[in-house]
């Protein structure tokens, strides 16, 4: 290990104990853990995300509802900065193992090249969209039932698709309101002959016609939705049900195992089939919530410092080497030690 988080491997890359792709909130939790824990972490996002696009955020105990997800991400960012985390805008393009190297890992980027012993993926998946016309994102287009369905308590509710997650999110909706429409936009169902039953003893409106237009208020938000059958439905929202598609290329490149539906394997501290990478966040099986992001984030944070603390010595390797040495103490490198000595936290 190098004494600045920004030194210089042998082969020329920038040397650090974790490298975190990834600054949605999963990633930024990891970062944060690593961090403060005591290693060197840098963490590469090439912007933009599912957290992002909030104009408001939900479900996240302690941060207001007026807080925007680039606020809310902004914020993180700045509490990293602050530990010692080494921040770097850019787009990972290759990630491998490197057994016979210092660290166990190269990741390339920017067309710089970072080594590490621990990498957190922290890429997420992006939300299929349906084709245009479409309501505002965030003003009557919503991707995530669990975030928004409290917003359409009472109000007239579509969803857009024609697949499974469709049928059901249409369902769940009546939970909330019981003014809810399932529009196809002319594609065919594509849910089972069960679900279709179940669907259909539900009191969910299944429109055919393709969407021909949106209307929206003075403020914004959608107001109504125009077909081209010639009918108008009022809405105040809805939801978008067209599949994800996962970003786990830079997995699947170093050997993880996968899920069918695209979705990274992890254990229950998510480490991934391939010793020493982490998973996080949206990229794995459960709920897309930023509050488990940030539980993800956190236990792998751990998980990785108990892997790499180098004290306490296990005994074996006193008995090998003898004692531990006074002049190696602390662990925790220059750079990080003169973060920590600036840091308003830090006692005088």
């Amino acid at each position: 290990m190098t004494d600045d988080a920004s030194g210089r491997a042998d082969d020329g890359a920038r040397d650090f104990d974790v490298a975190v792709v990834g600054g949605g909130p999963g990633g930024l939790t990891a970062a944060l853990y690593t961090t403060r824990l005591g290693l060197d972490t840098v963490l590469i996002d090439r912007g933009g995300g599912r957290a992002a696009m909030m104009q408001e955020t939900h479900n996240v105990i302690g941060v207001p509802e007026t807080v925007s997800g680039n606020e809310f991400l902004a914020t993180a960012r700045d509490q990293l900065e602050t530990y010692g985390t080494v921040l770097v805008r850019g787009l990972v393009t290759g990630l491998e193992a490197t057994p016979d190297a210092d660290r166990a890992f190269a990741l390339e980027a920017n067309d710089d090249r970072y080594a590490a012993d621990r990498v957190v993926l922290a890429t997420g998946f992006t939300d299929g969209r349906p084709k245009p016309p479409l309501p505002r994102t965030g003003r009557g287009l919503h991707y995530c039932l669990h975030c928004d369905a409290y917003l359409f308590v009472d109000e007239p509710v579509y969803v857009m698709g024609h697949g499974e997650s469709a049928a059901h999110v249409a369902m769940i909706m009546l939970n909330f309101t019981d003014e809810v429409d399932l529009l196809l936009r002319g594609d065919e169902p594509t849910w089972s002959e069960e679900t279709d039953r179940q669907l259909r003893a539900h009191p969910v409106d299944i429109v055919e016609a393709e969407v021909d237009g949106i209307e929206n208020g003075e403020d914004g938000w959608l107001e109504a939705i125009t077909f081209e059958d010639g009918t108008r439905r009022p809405y105040r929202g809805g939801f978008a049900m067209y599949g994800s598609d996962y970003r786990h290329e830079l997995a699947e490149a170093v050997g993880c195992e996968l899920h069918d539906d695209g979705t990274v394997a992890v254990d229950d501290h998510g480490e991934t089939s391939v010793p020493g990478v982490y998973a996080v966040g949206d990229l794995t099986p459960g709920h897309n919530q930023i509050p488990v992001a940030l539980g993800d984030g956190a236990k792998a944070g751990l998980a990785i410092h108990q892997a790499l603390r180098p004290f306490p010595r296990p005994l074996e390797a006193i008995e090998a080497e003898g004692a531990v040495d006074p002049a190696t103490v602390p662990a925790i490198s220059t750079a990080l030690r003169e973060h920590v000595a600036e840091h308003a936290a830090h006692g005088d």
